[in-house]
Order: C-alpha cells, then sequence, then structure tokens
C-alpha cells in the first residue's frame, strides 16, 4: 500500500506522444507527417479500432505532408509529455513508473495521407524489451525521448504508415490496464529492393488482452522474461 501514493502521484504526468520525425538529421515539426492528438493518453482496448494510429478517445489531425525516407535509413521518432513541450529532460516525455517495451511498424498503403491504417498489412520492425533490468521505455525516457527504428532495406519501395509505439505496465495487472501510446507517421519509402514480403498482421487483432506481455505485473513477482506482444521483427 505504501506504493500507491507515488503511483497515483507520476499518473498526472504520465502520457506522451509521438509528436515528430526526424530523418537525416532533420525533425519535420510537431505534426509535420505524424497524426498527432491534442490530448496526450492512451488507448487500453486492444479491440479498438484506436489501436492501429490512436483515435478516439483521442482524436488525431490529419496531415497533408508524407516524409520522403530511404529504404535501410534509420529515423527516430520523437515522444514528449504534450505537443507544447519543447524540453528533453525524463519529465518531458514520460513518466519513468511507466515501464515497458517500444515497438515500431509499418503498413504498405496507396495514399499515406487517407489510409486509416484499421485493418491488415503491418509488420513489426523494431521492438526493445526488458534487458538487464532497463525496459525499453526507461532508454526512450532517458535519452531525450528518442525512439531509433530502422527502415528495412529489402521492403518494396511506396508510401507506408509507420506506427512507433510505447506500451506502459504499470498498472498491467489485470486487463484492461496496459497503456498503449501510440502515433502514425506518414512515409514515402524509396530505394527498397523489394526483395523480401514481410508477413503480417492486422490493427486490432495483433494484440490480445490475456497475452502475458499485455498482462502483467511488473512489480512482483520481480520480471525475468519478459515476452513482448505482437509478431517477430521483419528482418531482411
Amino acid at each position: 500500500m505504501k506504493f500507491a501514493p507515488i503511483l497515483l502521484a507520476s499518473a498526472a504526468s504520465a502520457h506522451t506522444i509521438f509528436s515528430s520525425l526526424e530523418v537525416g538529421g532533420v525533425n519535420h515539426g510537431v505534426g509535420g507527417g505524424v497524426r498527432v492528438p491534442s490530448y496526450n493518453g492512451p488507448i487500453e482496448n486492444v479491440d479498438s479500432a484506436s489501436i492501429a494510429c490512436n483515435g478516439a478517445p483521442n482524436p488525431t489531425t490529419p496531415t497533408s505532408k508524407v516524409i520522403t525516407v530511404q529504404a535501410g535509413q534509420n529515423v527516430t521518432a520523437i515522444w514528449r509529455y504534450m505537443l507544447s513541450t519543447t524540453g528533453s529532460a525524463p519529465n518531458d516525455i514520460m513518466d519513468i513508473s511507466h515501464k515497458g517495451p517500444t515497438m515500431a511498424y509499418l503498413k504498405k498503403v496507396n495514399d499515406a495521407t487517407t489510409d486509416s491504417g484499421v485493418g491488415g498489412g503491418w509488420f513489426k520492425i523494431q521492438e526493445d524489451g526488458y534487458n538487464n533490468g532497463v525496459w525499453g521505455t526507461e532508454k526512450v525516457i532517458n535519452g531525450q525521448g528518442r525512439h531509433s527504428i530502422r527502415i528495412p532495406s529489402c521492403i518494396a519501395p511506396g508510401q507506408y504508415l509507420l506506427r512507433a509505439e510505447m506500451l506502459a505496465l504499470h498498472g498491467a495487472g489485470n486487463y484492461p490496464g496496459a497503456q498503449f501510446y501510440m502515433e502514425c507517421a506518414q512515409l514515402n519509402i524509396v530505394g527498397g529492393t523489394g526483395s523480401k514480403t514481410p508477413s503480417t498482421v492486422a490493427f486490432p487483432g495483433a494484440y490480445s488482452g490475456s497475452h502475458p506481455g499485455v498482462k502483467i505485473s511488473i512489480y512482483w513477482p520481480p520480471v525475468t522474461n519478459y515476452q513482448i506482444p505482437g509478431p517477430s521483427v521483419f528482418t531482411c
């Protein structure tokens, strides 16, 4: 019981938003090619259409920008507590109590500005769970909100949605309880060889509320082997 006040106090400054994308050292600005919400709250229902690219109760703002990215290049999702946040200290990103994995997915689309992201076609390209006592979210929180994602070199060129995600498990002992934070960026990927075709999953559908990576107590018993939800990472 003595931990409850700490958890309740942290909840007030808990949320986060994937607010901008950095490519080749250039940040495209808050909401520039990223569908950002005005509210920074999570999605907790894995069966909601909002698990794809966020949405109700956090409606996102459309953007006409499509960011060109070279296949094989690293891009950086920039996370901030609020759209108006200008700092990069840990408290400017997300409360440190919000421990869990980071993930990233791509979906090939005909038009990145209009595709909702809901449904099939998604494949995972990055994940960072629990390693040597450190969670993936902690690395982003303590790393100026920078979430590095490599775009595979072997995928076909074209327009894609990039779904960057942080999963907070501080309240995940019961379902719903895990907090999913995600937004989608709009990409035009060039230079891909198209030599491999990824297996894909759907959002909603890729996650289950009973999955041990979604329904888990991270406090007791101590976590020793965390299973990240979703498919395995696609590799070339």
